[in-house]
């Protein structure tokens, strides 16, 4: 069978979806559609011309490679096409975004001899901005040889005129309300994990918005019917939109659904969603959001109430009273002023909205996008640079705040190291908007086929040079080895093998697949504490340097220019004091510090959106990515650790050694970037060692937000993450700020299922689990699980160091199935039996795309994620829930089927060291 026809034997089973013809990537296919084009009797000729018009990706696709090639011969009139003018070839042309098609505008001004055509392609070159170093460097070497047009398009893009040509941004934008739901809104509901698979095909991942929900949807579509001139807004009322994760999924289905099309030319990919919450918008959303040239607001339309004395008032549970400050009720009509930077409903205005309109954001907001911004800054920058020119005051100047006597934060530190294009010799604090260098990026398998697919539509073929190293992880896709991933990951790897990535997976077969937890591995290869990392996911916060999670298209960004833009966060200190109880676990103290600054500060989660300074001090990378990695949940824009200089060298040294343990295995690429990150770490630990630069720290009056002081001495039993999925106040359901000690529970709370895994746990965890399952028989005579156990290591170093020492085989004794990586799992596991499961490296039940616990299990987990559907689903009888707690507590609820009491749990873990956490008695300031 033809690839045509093969094509159409998929639109029919597409058809049954309710969907329409995939879009087209590949240059067979698109070479099939060409040939039945030329000729005229062909039974397929229109439909052929209706697909390569219409429904081919753009980019460096290979399919964009072969229509741009094609375009162009129509343009030189080598081939006449009633159907395709040269004018409109060159329409196409300009709907292609670059890579083949700035090619073939090239060609035809430095390689043809009509100059009329020369004329026509520098109009439409004019208007593109995603050129890269050849491109600009063939109109270089044409200008300097005396090409007049070249010399032109040079001049229009030191003046920006891709930018300034555009249509200015509407005074109004009229709106539509369309509530999503009460409470925080997690981006599972907007791109659930379970349709991962589906993301890079956008149309048919649309069909999963609102988790499958239908009704909603109907309801949705109904509401643009009847405001067909307005824009749709999605709210989260009393609540943060778009917590949980980056997911650039969840804002392409919501621009899928109420956004504007990107181009008449190119299916289902959507820009400009507008998107609110009554507490804002989650930070890592947020920067997805500017990546469409969308609108995220802070509507701030629930308020606290105050009493005479200013204090917050209280219901009888404690909790702060709210009155609603004005409605955004599904259906209500409001008007977006970009102008005065505002929100009216009719004449009345409801909320100064300007953090959502700042000039950068109106400039993302004109160009559609924040890539176009990004690159036409650099194009402007190279062609001045060419025509040796200041830069023209084009675009807004970057903000630049700088407070005189005043000192850094370790956050601002790594930014004024890192800075890019910002005024010599200036000092920049919190509030400035800097664009940085990037050392480390990371893409993870289920965004990553996006980021490929961003990556392709930027035109971009190679990794930054800038970038020490970039990774490729397969850790989301690790559980299960079923159709999907064969289909989807050996493809992924090969792309990002080719472009310069190291990969967990190596598209020649000749080293074993690694599905390590991405986090954990960024973590490793992080080996500067003034490093910036970048990661396709929320929890890319490392314990060296700082660390942004992103979405797929930031990823992209990063990789193909080795740089990001972003405003300085301020900063949250928080030190510690006292001295933790023998029985407690690290963990315990991560969830007491969400919980005792909830207190401090009246239930105000001062964390959010802002940088968590923790005064960590003596514990290593690897135990303290435990609170790092839960400031994601406490919605915190980022996190850095400030280290004793000791605790640094020991991090680099454990980092140092597992990069060469991936070098060892052959993971290296050609340019050697794993063996760069070794000397890299050698150096800094030199540095330290001979004080030339020790480790990281604020100034001594560097002015935070907020300071936060844990006192451990409060910290007296485990402390458990609940999702209160039955609260009467909805808003408060699946948020991870409901911290329970262990005795609420009153030892009798049913556990369904234990989960210990996921990037929270370390190789400490493991040892843990060991230690416990060997006290438990030593003092019950036998291990017997009332629960199931499911037990997936974070990374395979772990799995090999606990072989190499013998823990592993204690588990081994204990487990009732162990991975087998000959013959990986093809299908997801439905069923628990009440034994021990000791699975893959990877994310598996965290994720939530491939296993899941029985519906309407009550889950005891070490992950991250206690939304609703995430790990468990609900039954019409039982909501499922996702409590999340320390190793031990885990491992104890499944032995007895339910939540132990503190008598049960001091007894289990008696004579096991569970952290050795002292706060620092140094000073961690400079």
């Amino acid at each position: 069978m033809s690839i045509y026809k093969d094509y159409l034997k998929q639109i029919e089973d597409r058809k049954g979806q309710g969907l329409h013809p995939q879009p087209i990537d590949g240059a067979e296919l698109t070479s099939a559609l060409i040939e039945q084009i030329k000729d005229v009797n062909n039974e397929y000729r229109d439909a052929s011309l209706n697909f390569f018009i219409y429904n081919i990706l753009p980019g460096t696709t290979s399919a964009a490679g072969v229509k741009a090639k094609f375009l162009k011969e129509i343009i030189l009139g080598e081939f006449t096409l009633k159907e395709i003018s040269p004018a409109f070839a060159f329409e196409q042309l300009s709907h292609m975004k670059g890579g083949p098609s700035i090619e073939a505008l090239l060609d035809l001004i430095l390689l043809g001899k009509d100059i009329e055509i020369a004329k026509q392609a520098a109009e439409v070159l004019k208007t593109q901005v995603f050129l890269y170093e050849a491109d600009i460097e063939r109109l270089e070497d044409a200008y300097k040889k005396g090409c007049p047009i070249s010399k032109e398009l040079i001049e229009s893009y030191a003046q920006a005129e891709f930018f300034t040509k555009l249509p200015d941004v509407e005074e109004e934008i009229e709106i539509v309300t369309f509530v999503a739901g009460i409470g925080d809104i997690s981006t599972d509901l907007l791109s659930p994990g379970a349709d991962a698979h589906s993301r890079s095909d956008r149309e048919l991942h649309g069909q999963c918005m609102f988790e499958h929900n239908k009704q909603m949807q109907k309801e949705l579509l109904a509401l643009k019917a009847e405001h067909p001139d307005k824009r749709v807004m999605l709210i989260a009322d009393k609540g943060t939109m778009g917590v949980g994760s980056s997911r650039m999924s969840g804002v392409n289905n919501v621009a899928l659904w109420t956004g504007i099309s990107s181009s008449p030319y190119v299916p289902f990919i959507n820009i400009a969603p507008v998107i609110a919450g009554t507490n804002g918008i989650a930070p890592i959303f947020l920067t997805t959001v500017g990546v469409t040239g969308g609108i995220g607001i802070d509507l701030k339309n629930w308020v606290k109430q105050k009493d005479a004395d200013g204090n917050t008032i209280v219901d009888e549970d404690g909790e702060a009273i709210l009155k609603e400050e004005y409605s955004v009720a599904t259906g209500t009509v409001l008007t977006i002023n970009t102008k005065e930077k505002k929100l009216y409903n009719g004449t009345t205005a409801l909320k100064d909205i300007s953090t959502a309109l700042t000039p950068p954001k109106m400039e993302f907001i004109k160009a559609g996008g924040s890539y176009a911004v990004v690159f036409g800054k650099k194009l402007q920058t190279f062609a001045c640079k060419i025509l040796g020119i200041d830069v023209p005051q084009v675009y807004a100047a970057s903000k630049e705040v700088s407070i005189e006597g005043q000192g850094l934060t370790a956050v601002e530190k790594i930014f004024n190291r890192n800075a890019v294009g910002t005024t010599p010799g200036k000092t920049l604090h919190a509030g400035s908007n800097v664009r940085v260098e990037v050392n480390i990026v990371g893409s993870q398998d289920t965004t990553g086929l996006m980021t490929s697919q961003e990556l392709e539509m930027m035109a971009a073929t190679v990794i930054s040079p800038i970038v020490d190293c970039g990774y490729q992880s397969g850790c989301h896709t690790a559980s299960v080895w079923d159709d999907k991933s064969k289909a989807n990951i050996p493809r992924l790897m090969k792309f990002m093998n080719d472009f310069g990535l190291v990969t967990a997976r190596d598209p020649k077969g000749q080293y074993h697949a690694m599905t390590d937890v991405i986090h954990k591995v960024l973590n490793d290869i992080a080996v500067d504490d003034w490093d910036v990392i970048i990661g396709g996911d929320s929890h890319t916060r490392m314990a060296k340097g700082v660390a942004f999670g992103a979405d797929s298209g930031t990823v992209a960004l990063a990789l193909a220019t080795g740089e990001a833009t972003m405003p300085i966060p301020e900063s949250v200190k928080v030190t510690f004091k006292g001295e933790m109880k023998s029985y407690m676990d690290f963990r315990d103290v991560v969830h007491a510090t969400q919980e005792q600054m909830l207190n401090q500060f009246e239930g105000e989660n001062v964390f959010q959106g802002k940088i968590i300074e923790v005064h960590i001090g003596t514990l290593t990378s690897d135990q303290a990515f435990t609170f790092t990695d839960w400031t994601a949940e406490m919605k915190a824009k980022a996190s850095i650790c400030i280290s004793e200089d000791d605790t640094l060298i020991e991090s680099l040294e454990i980092s140092r050694d597992r990069i060469q343990i991936m070098i060892d295995k052959g993971m290296d690429n050609p340019k050697q970037d794993l063996k760069g990150l070794v000397d890299k770490a050698n150096d800094r630990i030199i540095e330290i060692k001979t004080g030339t630069k020790s480790a990281l720290k604020p100034d001594s009056d560097a002015k935070y937000y907020a300071e936060v002081v844990i006192d451990l001495d409060k910290i007296v039993e485990p402390m458990i993450a609940d999702p209160d999925v039955n609260n009467e106040d909805v808003s408060k359901r699946y948020t991870h700020d409901n911290i329970r000690p262990l005795s609420y529970y009153g030892g009798t709370k049913q556990v369904d299922l234990g989960f210990i895994g996921s990037c929270m746990i370390h190789k400490g965890d493991m040892q843990i689990l060991a230690q416990m399952l060997k006290n438990i028989e030593a003092q019950q005579g036998k291990v017997e699980f009332k629960a199931p156990l499911v037990v997936a290591p974070p990374t395979y170093n772990i799995v090999d160091e606990l072989k190499a020492e013998g823990d592993w085989d204690v588990l081994q004794k204990y487990s009732g199935f162990e991975f087998d990586d000959s013959d990986p799992k093809g299908s997801a596991r439905t069923k628990y039996e009440n034994m021990l499961y000791l699975e893959r490296p990877g994310c598996n039940l965290c994720m939530g795309n491939q296993e899941k616990a029985e519906p309407g299990d009550t889950v005891m987990a070490t992950s991250t994620r206690l939304f609703q559907g995430r790990v468990v689903k609900d039954t019409g009888e039982k909501k499922g829930e996702s409590l999340l707690s320390s190793t031990p507590v885990v491992v104890l609820s499944t032995i007895l089927g339910r939540t132990p009491t503190i008598e049960e749990y001091q007894a289990a873990v008696e004579g096991i060291v569970l952290t050795k956490f002292k706060p620092s008695q140094k000073q961690l300031v400079s």
